[in-house]
This record gives structure tokens, sequence and C-alpha cells, in this order.
């Protein structure tokens, strides 16, 4: 069983030399037909670098159809193009190798205790977590590191999951719940947990994840292969104006006289030179890499994807389904105001309702007690100096506070609670409950916030607002989807009204209100009905279903089994808000292939303009007038562009692999920007190279 502490935090940067040169050795081991044959485009160039290195050596012979110098130069920048292109993939699953390595570093061998029965204390035997089974039963105790995927069926623990998270924070895991999936390689902190087992060894979380942080066991994307056949379709074009030009090339000089044409006949080399710079060699070359590097930015930000086909779907999301509760909003409801009573000031309001929070834990409870202390400068006082008894909260009574003994025997009783709750208390000792506080209540439950009533030996002085917090620079990032054409749905339990403040508040587009799993369901199908792709996140059981059915289906990893399994996807983080980082991802990911393949499309055209005169001004000395570069020679122009088509795919790659910067614009928007920078730019840029190139050459005497 493989097992991980705390992987290294480092990222390593794109030109590292425990990059770089394992890289340089792959582009050679990638030279085999059966992986060239992968890309058709590129293995066409490869075909063609094995007949010029045929034709050079039968030059150096001496029965060469072009000079042994220039068939030699184009033959090696052939390989060169067939080499960067390959050290581009390289480069780009060399960064996940390097994680996987990283990963695999850190295995160590597991016992597991096997249970003879699924409860505790019961006998156990000692055993490999390599001949664990799906379904048995096994026992970790404080100490113990989990040995494999599984379903917690009994007890409640502390877990510290910081080697597969991160996180360095413990987190509960307990039967019967939301959080009842423990992953194997995780260390139990405290007590203990009787855990079923869910995965075999080889098919665990870990495993998987190994597998996916892996380049090489990617899948193509249906666009991906949609964009190869497109590439393949203009190669073939391409490869029968070759062939139909091929006869030219076996002309003698007095059998292309007799044609009527001058007296220079094409060579074969010129042709493959003419070939492998008219077809999409740039994008070709990159296509692969661009994928890989998608999944491996996917991986950085600590999301595992169980294919490319979901990275890809996640950047034409145009739903999203966001659930209020830990994404839109903090998920803590916090003290926001104090509403008194007629006859009762604000000050005396949050006196009482600190006194009866001090001993109250939770996150509601300590937020009165912080907004008492800062609004009127309160100080906490101390439970065991008046010798006051904590009364928790409980479901029948919905209601928490303090009684504090008084002198003769009598008892003080501070609570606070549902508004229903503290109603029928006070009239139960015969006290009236105020209809300026009813009127309060039902003026903070319609602006979405909740209601609790506070009330001091069994007269009510007011209210105080808790508010469900909606995340600083929500907002901003929701108006940034929309500008994209992204809707966004929140999705809530809360009632309408809630939910509709709430919404407003945070800036999404729609919500559903008072969902049930059948409703969450219902809607994906409704919004796919309409030729949407739409993604959400879930962690429980009863999302499974939903996440089933997503597009881009984000699992949490803090949830259950089914969960997990339903998605495809996993965010290691737990972040409900990661959903939005995932969009981009995507997006960046399909920025990159169309902004590439338009240039690399536009390269080309700029190309026509310097290999096909040169090319074929000796058959044909009229094209000379479509000479606009003025080049040094024809064997210079040819050679100039066989070189800059080998070095643009070196110069790209650091782009390929970084991804596009992307931007919330919209489609239209963005479709201007990549014509404008990168249509415009693939056209430009190959003039200036190809003359760089050229002056170069001819500085050197090539000729």
């Amino acid at each position: 069983m493989t097992i991980f502490t705390n992987p290294p935090a480092r990222k390593l940067s794109m030109f590292e030399s425990t990059l770089v040169m394992p890289a340089i050795v792959d582009a050679f081991r990638k030279l085999h037909p059966r992986v060239q044959l992968r890309s058709p485009v590129m293995f066409v160039v490869f075909v063609s670098s094995i007949i010029t290195s045929a034709l050079a050596v039968q030059a150096y012979s001496g029965q060469g159809e072009a000079p042994f110098g220039f068939i030699l130069a184009t033959s090696i920048w052939l390989w060169f193009t067939v080499l960067f292109a390959n050290f581009a993939e390289a480069l780009a699953e060399g960064r996940s190798k390097a994680q996987a390595a990283s990963l695999r570093s850190l295995k160590q061998t597991v016992m597991a205790k096997k249970l003879s029965m699924p409860r505790h204390g019961a006998s156990w035997l000692p055993q490999s977590a390599t001949d664990l089974r799906k379904g048995n039963v096994i026992l970790v105790e404080a100490g113990d590191v989990i040995p494999i995927d599984g379903e917690v069926i009994e007890g409640v623990a502390s877990v510290d999951e910081s080697a597969i998270t991160g996180e360095s924070a413990p987190v509960i895991r307990e039967s019967g719940g939301d959080f009842s999936s423990v992953t194997g390689g995780t260390r139990v902190l405290s007590d203990w947990l009787i855990v079923k087992v869910t995965a075999n060894p080889g098919e665990t979380f870990l495993d998987r994840m190994i597998a996916m942080v892996e380049g090489a066991k990617r899948q193509k994307t249906p666009n991906e292969i949609a964009l190869t056949i497109l590439l393949v379709a203009l190669t073939i074009v391409f490869l029968v104006v070759t062939v139909t030009l091929l006869p030219f090339s076996l002309f003698s000089v007095e059998a292309a006289r007799a044609a009527g044409l001058a007296s220079s006949p094409i060579s074969i080399t010129v042709l493959i030179a003419l070939l492998v710079c008219l077809i999409p060699t740039t994008i070709g070359g990159l296509l692969s890499a661009i994928g890989v590097a998608g999944m491996s930015r996917m991986m950085q930000a600590n999301v595992i994807a169980t294919s490319g086909r979901a990275v890809e779907a996640a950047g034409d999301v145009d739903v999203l389904l966001l659930d209020k509760t830990g994404t839109i909003t903090l998920g803590n409801r916090q003290a926001a105001s104090f509403v008194p009573a007629l006859g009762v000031s604000e000050q005396q309001l949050a006196d009482v309702a600190q006194l009866a929070s001090l001993a109250d834990e939770t996150p509601e409870g300590r937020s009165i007690v912080v907004l008492a202390k800062n609004r009127f400068n309160l100080r906490e006082r101390a439970l065991e100096s008046l010798h006051a008894h904590f009364v928790p909260f409980a479901a029948a009574t919905r209601m928490s506070g303090v009684d504090i003994p008084l002198e003769g025997g009598a008892v003080r009783e501070v609570r606070k609670g549902a508004a229903d709750a503290v109603r029928k208390y006070v009239e139960a000792q015969g006290q009236p409950f105020p209809s300026e506080v009813a009127h309060s209540v039902e003026d903070i439950s319609r602006r979405g916030s909740t209601p609790l009533v506070v009330a001091d030996a069994g007269r009510v002085l007011g209210v105080i607002e808790l508010k469900d917090i909606v995340k600083g620079g929500i907002k901003e990032r929701f108006a940034e989807l929309r500008r994209m054409g992204i809707k966004t749905v929140m999705i809530t339990g809360d009632n309408k009204l809630t939910a509709a403040t709430i919404a407003a508040e945070a800036g999404v587009d729609d919500f559903l209100a008072e969902a049930t799993p059948e409703d969450k369901l219902k809607l994906i199908r409704q919004y796919q009905a309409e030729g949407r792709l739409v993604a959400m996140t879930g962690d429980g059981t009863n999302d499974a279903p939903a996440l089933a059915q997503a597009d881009v289906a984000v699992a949490m990893n803090s949830g259950t089994q089914a969960a997990k399994e339903a998605g495809n996807m996993v965010d290691l983080d737990s972040n409900p808000t990661k959903l939005l980082e995932i969009v981009e991802i995507g997006k960046q990911m399909l920025m990159t292939r169309g902004s590439l393949t338009t240039f690399s499309i536009a390269n080309d055209v700029a190309k026509y303009f310097a290999i096909i005169p040169a090319a074929f001004v000796g058959t044909y000395p009229a094209l000379k007038s479509l000479d606009i570069m003025h080049l040094a020679s024809p064997a210079s122009a040819i050679m100039s562009a066989v070189i800059f088509n080998a070095l643009i795919i070196v110069v790209l790659i650091p782009l390929a692999l970084r991804g596009v910067q992307y931007r919330a614009i919209g489609a239209a928007a963005l479709l201007r920007r990549n014509i404008l920078l990168y249509g415009v730019g693939g056209i430009v840029l190959p003039f200036i190279g190809i003359k760089l190139i050229d002056m170069l050459l001819a500085m050197f005497n090539f000729v």
C-alpha cells in the first residue's frame, strides 16, 4: 500500500535541469514510429526526415538530385522539428512525472488490523495492506496509518490528511454522515475507527492519483480529436499537392525543356521542405503538450481529474451550480446587530446576550460575544466567578443560556434561542411576548437573516440578528463569470425569501431554494436539455445522483465515497469555491489551444510567400514577382523557412506549458483578441523571422 508523508511543496519551474535533461532523453525515445504515429502531422515530418536523410546519403555518394550540403541541412532541421515537438510533450509530461515520482519515493509497507467481526472490541489479526480486499473490515486506532480507502461504519476520530491535501489541520471522520470516507495514507490522531474497505489494492484513490498525475496515460479529449482530424485534413491536402508535383522533380533538364519548363526542375528535397513548412506543424507539435500541461495545472491546484475530457469540459461550462453554504457564504452565521425591545437599550441587550453566550463555543455564540465587546467594549466574564450553570442548546428546547444563582435561593435564568421557542418559554412564566419584538423577528427573517430572541428572568429584551456572511470578493468573481457568458445558480435549503436576499447580495444570476437531491438532478437535466454544459460540487451521498449527471462534477475529498465515485474530479482541499478556479483552468487550456491553432495557421499563410516563389522560380520564372521578401536565393529562402518552422516550436513551448493568460472576457472579445494577437502576429512574425535567418545564411555564404 502506498503511504505518503507531506509531499514537497516546491513547484518545479518550467526549465529546471531535473526536467530538461530527462525530457531531452525522452525526445529521442519518442522517435519510435509507433509513438510518432499518434500525431499524424508530426508523423509526416518524421517520414520526411527519413527520406531527406536517405537523399543526403545518396547525394554524398555523388548521385544527389540537389547539392549535398543543402539536403543535409534540410534533413538536420527536419529532425530538429520532430525532436523539438517530442521535447515539448516530454517536458509537459516530465512535470507531472516529477510529481508522481516524489509521491512514489515516500512509499512504505503498512500492516492492517483485520477484524473477525465488524464491531469494536472484536479480535483482529495483522494483515498486509496489499492482501486486503473490498468488503474487508479493519480497525484503525490513534497513531495508525489508514492502510486503504474505506467507509467508516463505527466510531469517530480525528484524522490527519495533510499527506493528501497539504492542509495541516486535522479533520473529523465518523460513521453515518457525509464525512465517513477515509483515504489510505492518512493517519488517525485520536480515538478509533472501524472501516469497511471500499477498494482493492491498486485501485485506491492514491493509486488513481499517481496514475492521473502521470501524463503518459492521458487520453485525447473529443475537441482534441476533432482538431487532430482538421490538422490531418490540411496535411492530406498539402500531401496530395506535393505528390502531384512529384513528377516535375523527376524531370531531367532536357525533359523539363521539352515540357516547356525552365531549365531547373523541382528537387524532391524542395518538395519535402515545402510540404513540412506548409502543413500545420506548429500546433501539431504542441497539441499534446497543451493537453498534458492542462492536466498538470489542474494537479497544481490540488484537483485530481479522472480524465482530460473533464478538464476540457470545464472550459466549455456555461452554467455553474454552487452550494450556498461554504461556497457563496462563509458557512457560519455571525452576529450582525442587536435589536432591543421598547424600554431596553441596545447596550443592555448586548450585555445580557453576551452573558448568555459566554459558554457557547459554537461560531454563532462566539460571534455574539465578539460583537458585544466590539460594539460596547463589554468585557467577558468568567462563569465560574458567577457560579453560573451553562444550559446547552437542545433540539427539544431550541434554546441555550445560563442559570445564575441569586441570594435567597432564587435563580436568574438567561436564555437565547429561536423566536417561537422563547415565546413559549416566557408565556409559560406568565410574561408577554412584545409585539415590537415579533415585528423585529419578521423583519430580520425577511432580510434573509436568522433572529435569536434574548430573555432575562422571563422578560424579553430583544433580538440578535445572525447573518450568513457572503464571502468577500465573491460578487466580483460572479461578475467575471457573467462577462464570460457563464450563468451562476445558487443551491440552498433555505426558504425562498432568505435565498433571494443572499442571492441578491452575492450577485448570482439565479437560485434554487428549499432544494432536495431530486430538485438538483431535475435542474441539471433541464439545463442540459437546453444544450448547456453544467458544473457543480458536492460532498454527500445525496449529491451523488446530481454529480453523476453533471458534465463537470467536483467531489470534495472530505466527502463520501459515493460522491467521489460519482464525480469526474476530486478536490483534495475540499474547498467548494475551487469550482471557479477549475473553470478558469479549463478555459485557459481551451484558450491556449485556440490561440496557438490560430497562430499556426496564420504562420503557414505567411510561409507561402517565402517558400513557394523560391521553390518554383527555377521552373516558373514568372513567380519571381511574388518574391516580396527579396530573399538571398531560392536555397536560402527554403532553408530559412525550414529553420524558422523548427525554431518557432521551441519559442512557443513556454506558452504551451504555462498557458495563455486567462482573462474573463466574452467569446466575441476573445475571438477579436485571438485574431489580432495570434492571427496578425502569426502572419507578421514569420516574415521577420525568415528574413533575419536568410540574412544570417547569406552572411555565412549559404546559397
